[in-house]
Protein backbone atom coordinates (compact mmCIF):
# COMPACT_ATOMS: atom_id res chain seq x y z
CA UNK A 1 0.00 0.00 0.00
CA UNK A 2 2.61 2.45 0.94
CA UNK A 3 4.27 1.62 -2.84
CA UNK A 4 1.32 2.67 -4.39
CA UNK A 5 0.44 6.15 -2.62
CA UNK A 6 4.04 6.88 -3.86
CA UNK A 7 3.50 5.87 -7.22
CA UNK A 8 0.21 8.48 -7.06
CA UNK A 9 2.18 10.79 -5.49
CA UNK A 10 4.76 11.07 -7.90
CA UNK A 11 1.51 10.65 -10.60
CA UNK A 12 0.30 14.33 -9.10
CA UNK A 13 4.06 15.66 -9.29
CA UNK A 14 4.85 14.53 -12.86
CA UNK A 15 0.86 16.21 -13.71
CA UNK A 16 1.78 19.00 -12.02
CA UNK A 17 4.81 19.75 -13.90
CA UNK A 18 3.41 18.59 -17.28
CA UNK A 19 1.06 21.61 -16.41
CA UNK A 20 3.80 23.91 -15.85
CA UNK A 21 5.31 22.77 -18.82
CA UNK A 22 2.06 23.70 -20.80
CA UNK A 23 1.25 26.66 -19.75
CA UNK A 24 5.28 27.89 -20.27
CA UNK A 25 4.58 27.13 -23.67
CA UNK A 26 1.34 27.90 -24.09
CA UNK A 27 2.36 31.67 -23.07
CA UNK A 28 5.51 31.87 -25.47
CA UNK A 29 3.16 30.59 -28.44
CA UNK A 30 0.42 33.47 -27.94
CA UNK A 31 2.98 35.99 -28.14
CA UNK A 32 2.78 37.00 -24.47
CA UNK A 33 6.41 37.24 -24.03
CA UNK A 34 9.29 37.07 -25.98
CA UNK A 35 11.16 34.75 -23.42
CA UNK A 36 10.60 32.78 -20.22
CA UNK A 37 13.11 32.24 -17.58
CA UNK A 38 12.34 29.02 -15.62
CA UNK A 39 13.95 28.19 -12.80
CA UNK A 40 15.39 24.76 -12.45
CA UNK A 41 15.38 22.24 -9.06
CA UNK A 42 19.19 23.15 -8.39
CA UNK A 43 18.06 27.26 -8.75
CA UNK A 44 19.72 27.02 -12.30
CA UNK A 45 17.77 29.57 -14.79
CA UNK A 46 16.84 29.04 -18.61
CA UNK A 47 15.45 31.00 -20.99
CA UNK A 48 13.24 29.52 -23.15
CA UNK A 49 11.96 31.68 -26.76
CA UNK A 50 9.16 30.60 -29.41
CA UNK A 51 12.14 27.86 -31.07
CA UNK A 52 12.75 26.23 -27.77
CA UNK A 53 9.13 26.24 -26.81
CA UNK A 54 8.01 22.67 -27.24
CA UNK A 55 12.10 21.05 -26.14
CA UNK A 56 11.74 21.32 -22.52
CA UNK A 57 8.16 19.73 -22.54
CA UNK A 58 9.49 16.94 -24.56
CA UNK A 59 13.03 16.40 -22.13
CA UNK A 60 10.51 17.16 -19.17
CA UNK A 61 8.03 13.98 -20.43
CA UNK A 62 10.94 11.61 -21.32
CA UNK A 63 12.34 12.22 -17.97
CA UNK A 64 9.60 10.86 -15.96
CA UNK A 65 9.00 7.35 -14.92
CA UNK A 66 5.50 6.96 -16.05
CA UNK A 67 4.34 6.61 -19.31
CA UNK A 68 2.78 9.63 -20.27
CA UNK A 69 0.62 10.52 -23.73
CA UNK A 70 -1.37 12.44 -26.03
CA UNK A 71 -4.60 11.02 -27.53
CA UNK A 72 -7.09 11.71 -30.04
CA UNK A 73 -10.85 11.96 -29.27
CA UNK A 74 -10.94 8.32 -30.26
CA UNK A 75 -7.98 7.00 -28.14
CA UNK A 76 -5.36 7.03 -30.81
CA UNK A 77 -1.85 7.87 -29.48
CA UNK A 78 -0.47 11.05 -30.55
CA UNK A 79 2.48 11.09 -28.92
CA UNK A 80 4.00 8.87 -26.41
CA UNK A 81 7.36 9.32 -24.62
CA UNK A 82 10.11 6.19 -24.39
CA UNK A 83 8.46 4.64 -20.88
CA UNK A 84 5.52 4.09 -22.28
CA UNK A 85 6.57 2.38 -25.50
CA UNK A 86 8.77 0.09 -23.25
CA UNK A 87 5.81 -0.88 -20.87
CA UNK A 88 4.13 -1.44 -23.98
CA UNK A 89 7.17 -3.57 -25.27
CA UNK A 90 7.57 -1.90 -28.83
CA UNK A 91 9.02 1.17 -30.58
CA UNK A 92 8.18 3.83 -30.05
CA UNK A 93 7.34 4.88 -33.53
CA UNK A 94 5.03 2.14 -33.64
CA UNK A 95 3.33 3.31 -31.52
CA UNK A 96 2.07 6.90 -32.92
CA UNK A 97 -1.51 6.64 -34.82
CA UNK A 98 -2.32 3.76 -33.43
CA UNK A 99 -5.37 3.03 -30.78
CA UNK A 100 -4.58 2.76 -27.49
CA UNK A 101 -6.97 0.54 -27.38
CA UNK A 102 -5.40 -1.54 -29.31
CA UNK A 103 -2.69 -2.64 -26.49
CA UNK A 104 -5.18 -3.02 -23.86
CA UNK A 105 -6.80 -6.36 -22.93
CA UNK A 106 -9.86 -7.08 -24.17
CA UNK A 107 -11.74 -6.96 -21.22
CA UNK A 108 -10.46 -3.58 -20.05
CA UNK A 109 -11.37 -1.83 -23.68
CA UNK A 110 -15.07 -0.79 -22.87
CA UNK A 111 -14.35 0.56 -19.16
CA UNK A 112 -10.69 2.54 -20.90
CA UNK A 113 -13.61 4.17 -23.68
CA UNK A 114 -15.77 5.21 -20.69
CA UNK A 115 -12.57 6.84 -19.25
CA UNK A 116 -11.94 8.57 -22.67
CA UNK A 117 -15.90 9.69 -22.22
CA UNK A 118 -15.26 11.08 -19.02
CA UNK A 119 -12.34 12.81 -19.47
CA UNK A 120 -13.80 15.87 -21.19
CA UNK A 121 -15.32 16.54 -17.44
CA UNK A 122 -12.27 16.35 -15.51
CA UNK A 123 -9.61 14.30 -14.02
CA UNK A 124 -10.55 10.91 -14.46
CA UNK A 125 -8.50 7.60 -12.76
CA UNK A 126 -8.57 3.62 -13.56
CA UNK A 127 -7.00 0.93 -13.19
CA UNK A 128 -6.10 -1.36 -16.71
CA UNK A 129 -4.09 -3.65 -17.97
CA UNK A 130 -2.15 -4.09 -20.66
CA UNK A 131 -2.15 -6.70 -23.39
CA UNK A 132 0.49 -6.92 -25.12
CA UNK A 133 3.18 -8.46 -22.98
CA UNK A 134 1.88 -11.77 -22.97
CA UNK A 135 1.15 -13.79 -20.08
CA UNK A 136 -1.14 -12.44 -17.22
CA UNK A 137 -0.24 -9.02 -18.75
CA UNK A 138 0.66 -5.70 -16.96
CA UNK A 139 -1.61 -3.96 -14.56
CA UNK A 140 -1.46 -0.25 -14.90
CA UNK A 141 -3.08 2.77 -13.27
CA UNK A 142 -4.54 5.20 -15.95
CA UNK A 143 -4.52 9.73 -15.12
CA UNK A 144 -6.70 11.11 -18.10
CA UNK A 145 -7.50 14.56 -18.49
CA UNK A 146 -8.29 16.97 -21.39
CA UNK A 147 -5.96 19.57 -22.84
CA UNK A 148 -7.15 22.90 -24.51
CA UNK A 149 -5.44 24.72 -26.93
CA UNK A 150 -6.66 27.58 -28.88
CA UNK A 151 -4.85 26.88 -32.59
CA UNK A 152 -6.07 22.91 -32.62
CA UNK A 153 -8.74 20.46 -31.71
CA UNK A 154 -8.78 19.53 -27.53
CA UNK A 155 -6.26 16.51 -27.18
CA UNK A 156 -6.36 14.14 -24.47
CA UNK A 157 -3.03 13.80 -22.30
CA UNK A 158 -2.70 10.92 -19.86
CA UNK A 159 -0.30 8.68 -17.29
CA UNK A 160 0.00 5.52 -17.21
CA UNK A 161 1.85 4.15 -14.15
CA UNK A 162 3.47 0.31 -13.57
CA UNK A 163 1.53 -1.54 -10.95
CA UNK A 164 3.84 -4.74 -11.57
CA UNK A 165 5.75 -3.63 -8.60
CA UNK A 166 2.89 -3.10 -6.36
CA UNK A 167 1.81 -6.12 -7.52
CA UNK A 168 4.48 -8.38 -7.05
CA UNK A 169 4.85 -6.93 -3.54
CA UNK A 170 1.28 -7.70 -2.94
CA UNK A 171 1.62 -11.21 -4.07
CA UNK A 172 5.14 -11.51 -1.88
CA UNK A 173 3.08 -10.39 0.77
CA UNK A 174 0.37 -13.12 -0.23
CA UNK A 175 3.06 -15.40 -0.03
CA UNK A 176 4.15 -14.27 3.03
CA UNK A 177 1.03 -14.73 5.10
CA UNK A 178 0.69 -18.36 3.50
CA UNK A 179 3.88 -19.12 5.16
CA UNK A 180 2.94 -17.84 8.24
CA UNK A 181 -0.46 -19.61 8.34
CA UNK A 182 1.26 -22.67 7.33
CA UNK A 183 3.70 -22.57 10.24
CA UNK A 184 0.81 -21.65 12.85
CA UNK A 185 -0.69 -24.53 11.77
CA UNK A 186 2.47 -26.68 12.01
CA UNK A 187 3.27 -25.01 15.32
CA UNK A 188 -0.07 -25.84 16.52
CA UNK A 189 -0.37 -29.79 15.37
CA UNK A 190 3.22 -29.66 16.82
CA UNK A 191 1.80 -28.65 20.29
CA UNK A 192 -1.12 -30.87 20.07
CA UNK A 193 1.09 -33.90 19.67
CA UNK A 194 3.29 -32.90 22.45
CA UNK A 195 0.30 -32.11 24.72
CA UNK A 196 -1.13 -35.63 23.24
CA UNK A 197 2.54 -37.03 24.12
CA UNK A 198 2.19 -35.37 27.64
CA UNK A 199 -1.27 -36.64 27.89
CA UNK A 200 -0.11 -40.02 27.02
CA UNK A 201 2.77 -39.98 29.67
CA UNK A 202 0.34 -39.16 32.31
CA UNK A 203 -1.57 -41.97 31.35
CA UNK A 204 1.65 -44.55 31.26
CA UNK A 205 2.23 -43.10 34.69
CA UNK A 206 -0.71 -43.24 36.24
CA UNK A 207 -1.17 -47.09 35.07
CA UNK A 208 2.29 -47.85 36.12
CA UNK A 209 1.96 -46.39 39.55
CA UNK A 210 -1.57 -48.16 39.73
CA UNK A 211 -0.01 -51.69 38.05
CA UNK A 212 2.99 -51.65 40.93
CA UNK A 213 0.73 -50.29 43.56
CA UNK A 214 -1.94 -53.05 42.63
CA UNK A 215 0.32 -56.08 42.48
CA UNK A 216 1.47 -55.48 45.84
CA UNK A 217 -1.46 -55.48 47.61
CA UNK A 218 -2.91 -58.39 45.37
CA UNK A 219 0.22 -60.08 46.62
CA UNK A 220 -0.44 -59.38 50.17
CA UNK A 221 -4.35 -61.16 49.39
CA UNK A 222 -4.00 -63.90 47.45
CA UNK A 223 -0.66 -65.04 49.39
CA UNK A 224 -2.69 -64.78 52.81
CA UNK A 225 -5.94 -66.66 50.95
CA UNK A 226 -3.57 -69.69 49.51
CA UNK A 227 -2.27 -69.63 52.89
CA UNK A 228 -5.06 -69.59 55.14
CA UNK A 229 -6.37 -72.12 53.02
CA UNK A 230 -3.09 -74.36 52.74
CA UNK A 231 -3.33 -74.21 56.94
CA UNK A 232 -7.02 -74.95 57.07
CA UNK A 233 -6.18 -77.98 55.26
CA UNK A 234 -3.52 -79.07 57.41
CA UNK A 235 -5.57 -78.42 60.11
CA UNK A 236 -3.45 -75.14 62.17
CA UNK A 237 -5.97 -72.92 62.39
CA UNK A 238 -3.50 -70.92 64.78
CA UNK A 239 -1.96 -69.05 61.76
CA UNK A 240 -5.13 -68.46 60.28
CA UNK A 241 -6.33 -65.57 61.92
CA UNK A 242 -2.78 -64.01 61.07
CA UNK A 243 -3.06 -64.27 57.31
CA UNK A 244 -6.65 -63.14 58.02
CA UNK A 245 -5.57 -59.73 59.01
CA UNK A 246 -3.13 -59.30 56.39
CA UNK A 247 -4.99 -59.84 53.59
CA UNK A 248 -7.81 -57.54 55.15
CA UNK A 249 -5.39 -54.55 55.80
CA UNK A 250 -4.45 -55.42 52.11
CA UNK A 251 -7.85 -54.90 51.20
CA UNK A 252 -8.59 -51.98 53.43
CA UNK A 253 -5.22 -50.55 51.30
CA UNK A 254 -6.61 -51.25 48.21
CA UNK A 255 -9.89 -48.95 49.00
CA UNK A 256 -8.51 -46.35 49.70
CA UNK A 257 -5.92 -46.05 46.91
CA UNK A 258 -9.02 -46.17 44.54
CA UNK A 259 -10.67 -43.79 46.74
CA UNK A 260 -7.73 -41.39 46.29
CA UNK A 261 -7.37 -42.34 42.77
CA UNK A 262 -11.33 -41.19 42.21
CA UNK A 263 -10.57 -38.43 44.53
CA UNK A 264 -8.00 -37.12 41.66
CA UNK A 265 -10.47 -37.46 39.04
CA UNK A 266 -13.23 -35.78 40.64
CA UNK A 267 -15.51 -38.96 40.50
CA UNK A 268 -15.88 -39.90 44.31
CA UNK A 269 -19.02 -39.99 46.20
CA UNK A 270 -19.34 -36.97 48.19
CA UNK A 271 -21.93 -35.86 50.99
CA UNK A 272 -21.83 -32.39 51.26
CA UNK A 273 -22.83 -30.58 54.52
CA UNK A 274 -22.64 -27.51 56.37
CA UNK A 275 -19.25 -27.64 57.95
CA UNK A 276 -17.90 -25.56 61.28
CA UNK A 277 -14.22 -25.93 59.75
CA UNK A 278 -12.89 -24.73 63.11
CA UNK A 279 -15.02 -27.06 64.89
CA UNK A 280 -13.39 -29.39 62.17
CA UNK A 281 -10.04 -28.48 63.12
CA UNK A 282 -10.35 -28.10 66.38
CA UNK A 283 -11.74 -31.96 66.55
CA UNK A 284 -8.50 -33.21 65.00
CA UNK A 285 -5.48 -31.53 66.31
CA UNK A 286 -5.05 -33.93 68.68
CA UNK A 287 -5.10 -36.39 66.20
CA UNK A 288 -2.66 -34.30 64.23
CA UNK A 289 -0.25 -33.74 66.74
CA UNK A 290 0.20 -37.84 67.10
CA UNK A 291 0.98 -38.44 63.56
CA UNK A 292 3.29 -35.63 62.74
CA UNK A 293 4.87 -37.20 66.55
CA UNK A 294 6.41 -34.34 69.38
CA UNK A 295 9.31 -32.80 67.09
CA UNK A 296 6.93 -30.94 65.38
CA UNK A 297 4.29 -27.36 67.04
CA UNK A 298 0.90 -27.64 66.07
CA UNK A 299 -0.59 -24.44 65.77
CA UNK A 300 -4.48 -23.69 64.77
CA UNK A 301 -5.58 -20.14 64.62
CA UNK A 302 -9.06 -20.22 63.19
CA UNK A 303 -10.75 -17.16 62.05
CA UNK A 304 -13.43 -16.06 64.46
CA UNK A 305 -16.83 -15.35 62.62
CA UNK A 306 -15.78 -18.06 60.43
CA UNK A 307 -18.52 -18.69 57.31
CA UNK A 308 -19.65 -22.52 57.30
CA UNK A 309 -18.33 -24.51 54.08
CA UNK A 310 -20.58 -27.02 52.01
CA UNK A 311 -18.27 -30.19 52.23
CA UNK A 312 -18.06 -33.53 52.83
CA UNK A 313 -16.18 -33.09 56.24
CA UNK A 314 -15.16 -36.79 56.09
CA UNK A 315 -13.24 -35.95 53.07
CA UNK A 316 -12.20 -32.59 54.15
CA UNK A 317 -10.83 -34.52 57.40
CA UNK A 318 -8.98 -36.77 54.92
CA UNK A 319 -7.42 -34.01 53.16
CA UNK A 320 -6.58 -32.09 56.37
CA UNK A 321 -4.71 -35.10 57.64
CA UNK A 322 -2.81 -35.95 54.14
CA UNK A 323 -1.55 -32.26 54.03
CA UNK A 324 0.13 -32.37 57.72
CA UNK A 325 1.62 -35.89 57.01
CA UNK A 326 3.56 -34.13 54.08
CA UNK A 327 4.32 -30.56 55.98
CA UNK A 328 5.81 -33.62 58.57
CA UNK A 329 8.05 -34.78 55.66
CA UNK A 330 9.03 -31.75 54.59
CA UNK A 331 10.43 -31.16 58.32
CA UNK A 332 12.75 -34.23 59.00
CA UNK A 333 14.60 -32.06 61.70
CA UNK A 334 11.36 -30.68 63.28
CA UNK A 335 9.27 -27.39 62.57
CA UNK A 336 5.82 -25.71 63.04
CA UNK A 337 2.70 -26.50 61.13
CA UNK A 338 0.39 -23.76 61.04
CA UNK A 339 -3.47 -25.05 60.54
CA UNK A 340 -5.69 -21.26 59.41
CA UNK A 341 -9.26 -20.83 58.64
CA UNK A 342 -9.87 -17.62 57.13
CA UNK A 343 -13.10 -15.77 55.49
CA UNK A 344 -12.24 -15.21 51.71
CA UNK A 345 -14.49 -12.89 49.11
CA UNK A 346 -12.67 -13.31 45.88
CA UNK A 347 -13.44 -10.18 43.36
CA UNK A 348 -13.37 -10.99 39.61
CA UNK A 349 -9.52 -10.38 39.50
CA UNK A 350 -8.73 -12.76 42.48
CA UNK A 351 -11.39 -15.17 40.97
CA UNK A 352 -9.32 -15.51 37.93
CA UNK A 353 -6.39 -15.01 39.38
CA UNK A 354 -7.23 -18.56 41.14
CA UNK A 355 -9.43 -20.12 38.48
CA UNK A 356 -12.53 -20.10 40.70
CA UNK A 357 -15.88 -18.26 40.21
CA UNK A 358 -16.23 -14.89 42.09
CA UNK A 359 -17.77 -15.23 45.46
CA UNK A 360 -17.57 -16.12 49.27
CA UNK A 361 -15.18 -19.16 50.50
CA UNK A 362 -13.76 -20.43 53.55
CA UNK A 363 -10.12 -21.17 53.08
CA UNK A 364 -7.84 -24.02 55.25
CA UNK A 365 -4.39 -23.38 54.80
CA UNK A 366 -1.41 -25.47 56.17
CA UNK A 367 1.65 -24.13 56.24
CA UNK A 368 5.17 -25.41 57.42
CA UNK A 369 8.52 -24.68 57.78
CA UNK A 370 10.38 -27.08 55.54
CA UNK A 371 12.44 -27.24 53.05
CA UNK A 372 9.80 -26.10 50.34
CA UNK A 373 9.95 -26.71 46.62
CA UNK A 374 10.95 -25.43 43.41
CA UNK A 375 8.55 -24.30 40.62
CA UNK A 376 9.42 -27.14 38.96
CA UNK A 377 8.38 -29.48 41.47
CA UNK A 378 5.34 -26.99 41.89
CA UNK A 379 3.90 -27.41 38.28
CA UNK A 380 3.67 -31.28 39.04
CA UNK A 381 2.72 -31.61 42.61
CA UNK A 382 -0.54 -32.20 41.52
CA UNK A 383 0.06 -35.50 39.48
CA UNK A 384 -1.25 -38.85 39.91
CA UNK A 385 1.75 -40.85 41.03
CA UNK A 386 3.96 -38.13 41.07
CA UNK A 387 6.62 -37.77 44.29
CA UNK A 388 9.46 -36.56 45.55
CA UNK A 389 9.81 -39.26 48.21
CA UNK A 390 11.89 -42.18 48.42
CA UNK A 391 10.51 -44.95 46.27
CA UNK A 392 8.10 -46.94 48.85
CA UNK A 393 7.98 -43.91 50.69
CA UNK A 394 4.73 -42.57 49.29
CA UNK A 395 1.95 -42.94 46.80
CA UNK A 396 2.41 -39.90 45.37
CA UNK A 397 -1.41 -39.72 45.73
CA UNK A 398 -1.82 -37.69 48.58
CA UNK A 399 -2.29 -33.57 46.41
CA UNK A 400 -3.69 -34.84 43.50
CA UNK A 401 -6.79 -36.58 45.73
CA UNK A 402 -6.91 -33.30 47.30
CA UNK A 403 -6.83 -31.70 44.29
CA UNK A 404 -9.62 -33.51 42.80
CA UNK A 405 -11.62 -33.45 46.25
CA UNK A 406 -11.54 -29.41 46.33
CA UNK A 407 -13.01 -29.15 42.46
CA UNK A 408 -15.38 -31.69 43.18
CA UNK A 409 -16.48 -29.67 46.04
CA UNK A 410 -17.10 -26.49 43.70
CA UNK A 411 -13.54 -24.98 45.64
CA UNK A 412 -9.83 -24.86 44.36
CA UNK A 413 -6.49 -25.98 46.25
CA UNK A 414 -3.23 -23.73 45.70
CA UNK A 415 -0.20 -23.95 46.81
CA UNK A 416 2.86 -21.42 47.45
CA UNK A 417 6.27 -22.57 48.01
CA UNK A 418 10.04 -21.13 48.25
CA UNK A 419 13.02 -23.51 48.86
CA UNK A 420 14.26 -23.22 52.11
CA UNK A 421 11.30 -20.73 53.73
CA UNK A 422 8.18 -23.69 53.72
CA UNK A 423 5.25 -24.15 52.17
CA UNK A 424 1.43 -23.56 52.73
CA UNK A 425 -1.61 -25.29 50.74
CA UNK A 426 -4.75 -23.06 50.66
CA UNK A 427 -8.21 -25.43 50.01
CA UNK A 428 -10.78 -23.09 49.24
CA UNK A 429 -14.47 -24.46 49.91
CA UNK A 430 -17.38 -22.38 48.94
CA UNK A 431 -18.95 -20.88 51.76
CA UNK A 432 -22.46 -22.11 52.87
CA UNK A 433 -25.54 -20.25 53.72
CA UNK A 434 -27.61 -21.27 56.60
CA UNK A 435 -27.36 -22.84 59.80
CA UNK A 436 -25.06 -25.79 60.85
CA UNK A 437 -26.26 -28.90 62.80
CA UNK A 438 -24.53 -29.00 65.75
CA UNK A 439 -25.20 -32.36 66.40
CA UNK A 440 -22.63 -35.28 65.76
CA UNK A 441 -23.73 -37.55 63.08
CA UNK A 442 -21.54 -40.33 63.66
CA UNK A 443 -22.82 -43.18 66.29
CA UNK A 444 -20.74 -46.19 67.17
CA UNK A 445 -21.60 -49.76 65.68
CA UNK A 446 -22.56 -51.85 68.27
CA UNK A 447 -23.64 -55.57 68.03
CA UNK A 448 -27.30 -55.33 65.89
CA UNK A 449 -30.12 -57.49 67.09
CA UNK A 450 -31.41 -59.81 64.72
CA UNK A 451 -34.82 -58.51 63.76
CA UNK A 452 -38.11 -60.63 64.63
CA UNK A 453 -40.19 -58.64 62.17
CA UNK A 454 -40.02 -60.71 58.61
CA UNK A 455 -38.81 -57.48 56.78
CA UNK A 456 -38.20 -58.45 52.81
CA UNK A 457 -34.92 -56.74 50.94
CA UNK A 458 -34.95 -56.45 47.77
CA UNK A 459 -30.75 -56.65 46.46
CA UNK A 460 -30.46 -55.47 42.67
CA UNK A 461 -26.32 -55.60 41.39
CA UNK A 462 -24.91 -57.15 38.82
CA UNK A 463 -21.80 -58.47 40.49
CA UNK A 464 -22.54 -61.54 42.01
CA UNK A 465 -19.79 -61.68 45.28
CA UNK A 466 -21.73 -58.00 46.17
CA UNK A 467 -25.34 -59.61 45.78
CA UNK A 468 -23.85 -62.65 48.31
CA UNK A 469 -22.00 -60.21 50.38
CA UNK A 470 -25.26 -58.09 51.36
CA UNK A 471 -27.53 -61.39 51.34
CA UNK A 472 -25.58 -62.63 53.91
CA UNK A 473 -25.31 -59.42 56.12
CA UNK A 474 -29.34 -59.51 55.83
CA UNK A 475 -29.50 -63.04 57.07
CA UNK A 476 -27.29 -62.57 59.57
CA UNK A 477 -30.05 -59.46 60.38
CA UNK A 478 -32.62 -61.66 59.98
CA UNK A 479 -34.37 -60.31 57.11
CA UNK A 480 -35.24 -62.29 54.01
CA UNK A 481 -33.04 -61.62 50.62
CA UNK A 482 -34.69 -61.23 47.50
CA UNK A 483 -31.78 -61.21 44.66
CA UNK A 484 -32.13 -59.44 41.02
CA UNK A 485 -29.16 -59.22 38.83
CA UNK A 486 -30.31 -55.87 36.60
CA UNK A 487 -32.84 -53.35 36.43
CA UNK A 488 -35.32 -55.21 34.34
CA UNK A 489 -35.63 -58.27 36.97
CA UNK A 490 -35.50 -55.61 39.71
CA UNK A 491 -37.98 -53.36 38.48
CA UNK A 492 -40.53 -56.36 38.13
CA UNK A 493 -40.43 -58.05 41.76
CA UNK A 494 -40.91 -53.95 42.62
CA UNK A 495 -44.00 -54.08 40.36
CA UNK A 496 -45.37 -57.08 41.97
CA UNK A 497 -47.47 -57.78 45.33
CA UNK A 498 -44.09 -58.73 47.16
CA UNK A 499 -43.51 -57.59 50.41
CA UNK A 500 -40.97 -55.06 50.09
CA UNK A 501 -39.35 -52.61 53.06
CA UNK A 502 -35.88 -51.93 51.60
CA UNK A 503 -34.50 -51.54 47.88
CA UNK A 504 -30.33 -52.02 48.03
CA UNK A 505 -29.36 -51.25 44.42
CA UNK A 506 -26.37 -50.50 42.69
CA UNK A 507 -26.36 -47.28 40.68
CA UNK A 508 -25.22 -48.93 37.36
CA UNK A 509 -26.79 -51.99 36.40
CA UNK A 510 -27.33 -53.48 32.52
CA UNK A 511 -31.29 -53.82 31.38
CA UNK A 512 -31.72 -50.41 29.81
CA UNK A 513 -32.43 -48.68 33.45
CA UNK A 514 -29.85 -47.32 35.87
CA UNK A 515 -30.82 -48.03 39.45
CA UNK A 516 -32.29 -44.05 40.06
CA UNK A 517 -34.22 -44.61 37.45
CA UNK A 518 -35.47 -48.25 38.71
CA UNK A 519 -36.10 -46.44 42.25
CA UNK A 520 -38.18 -43.72 41.00
CA UNK A 521 -39.72 -46.32 38.31
CA UNK A 522 -40.65 -48.27 41.56
CA UNK A 523 -41.94 -45.37 43.74
CA UNK A 524 -44.71 -44.92 41.68
CA UNK A 525 -46.90 -47.84 43.12
CA UNK A 526 -44.69 -47.65 46.17
CA UNK A 527 -44.20 -44.15 47.11
CA UNK A 528 -42.99 -45.02 50.55
CA UNK A 529 -40.27 -47.19 49.16
CA UNK A 530 -36.44 -46.63 51.01
CA UNK A 531 -33.65 -46.92 48.81
CA UNK A 532 -30.09 -47.91 49.39
CA UNK A 533 -27.53 -46.99 46.58
CA UNK A 534 -24.39 -48.59 46.67
CA UNK A 535 -21.86 -47.25 44.25
CA UNK A 536 -17.81 -47.80 43.45
CA UNK A 537 -17.85 -44.28 41.51
CA UNK A 538 -19.26 -41.20 41.70
CA UNK A 539 -22.35 -41.08 39.39
CA UNK A 540 -23.69 -37.74 40.72
CA UNK A 541 -25.65 -36.59 38.23
CA UNK A 542 -27.70 -39.94 38.61
CA UNK A 543 -28.02 -39.14 42.34
CA UNK A 544 -29.06 -35.51 41.80
CA UNK A 545 -26.11 -34.04 42.61
CA UNK A 546 -26.35 -34.97 46.61
CA UNK A 547 -29.84 -33.81 46.45
CA UNK A 548 -31.53 -37.63 46.94
CA UNK A 549 -35.32 -37.73 47.50
CA UNK A 550 -36.69 -38.10 51.06
CA UNK A 551 -35.90 -42.13 51.90
CA UNK A 552 -32.68 -42.76 50.16
CA UNK A 553 -29.48 -42.96 50.94
CA UNK A 554 -26.13 -43.91 49.35
CA UNK A 555 -23.42 -45.77 50.37
CA UNK A 556 -19.58 -46.41 49.01
CA UNK A 557 -17.97 -49.29 47.48
CA UNK A 558 -16.22 -50.70 49.09
CA UNK A 559 -17.93 -50.85 52.69
CA UNK A 560 -17.37 -52.58 56.31
CA UNK A 561 -19.61 -54.93 56.88
CA UNK A 562 -20.90 -53.62 59.96
CA UNK A 563 -21.28 -49.84 58.27
CA UNK A 564 -23.77 -52.05 56.06
CA UNK A 565 -25.67 -53.96 58.56
CA UNK A 566 -25.70 -50.59 60.64
CA UNK A 567 -27.52 -48.39 57.75
CA UNK A 568 -29.73 -51.16 56.35
CA UNK A 569 -31.13 -51.28 60.04
CA UNK A 570 -31.37 -48.05 60.68
CA UNK A 571 -33.34 -47.41 57.40
CA UNK A 572 -35.62 -50.55 57.93
CA UNK A 573 -36.39 -48.95 61.41
CA UNK A 574 -37.11 -45.19 60.07
CA UNK A 575 -39.37 -47.29 57.58
CA UNK A 576 -41.06 -49.37 60.77
CA UNK A 577 -41.22 -46.11 62.47
CA UNK A 578 -42.73 -43.47 59.82
CA UNK A 579 -45.88 -46.44 59.43
CA UNK A 580 -46.55 -46.70 63.06
CA UNK A 581 -49.90 -45.41 64.68
CA UNK A 582 -49.36 -41.94 65.87
CA UNK A 583 -51.44 -42.47 69.25
CA UNK A 584 -49.54 -45.37 70.19
CA UNK A 585 -51.97 -48.32 69.76
CA UNK A 586 -51.45 -51.17 67.93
Amino acid sequence: MAHLAECRDRLRATEARLEEAEETVSAIRRGDFDAVVVEGPAGERFVYTLEDADRPYRVLIEQIQEGAFTLGADGTVLYCNLRLAAMLGVPQERVIGIPLQSFLRPGDIAAFERLLGGASEGVVRGELTLGCTGGDGRPVNLSLSQLHREEITPLLCGVLTDLSEQRLHLRDLAEVNDRLRTEAAERERVEEALRQSQKMEAVGQLTGGLAHDFNNLLAGISGSLELMQTRMQQGRFNDVERYMAAAQGASKRAAALTHRLLAFSRRQTLDPKPTDVNRLVSGMQEMIQRTVGPGILIEVVGASGIWPALVDPSQLENALLNLCINARDAMPSGGRITVETANKWLDERAARHLDMPEGQYLALSVTDTGTGMPPEVIARVFEPFFTTKPLGAGTGLGLSMIYGFAQQSGGQVRIYSEVGRGTTVSIYLPRHYGEIDREDGRTATATLPRSEQGETVLVVDDEPTVRMLVTDILEDLGYTAIEASDSVAGLKVLQSDVRIDLLVTDVGLPGGMNGRQMADAARTSRPDLRVLFITGYAENSVLGNGHLAPGMAVLTKPFAVDTMAARIRSMIEASRASVAPRDGSG
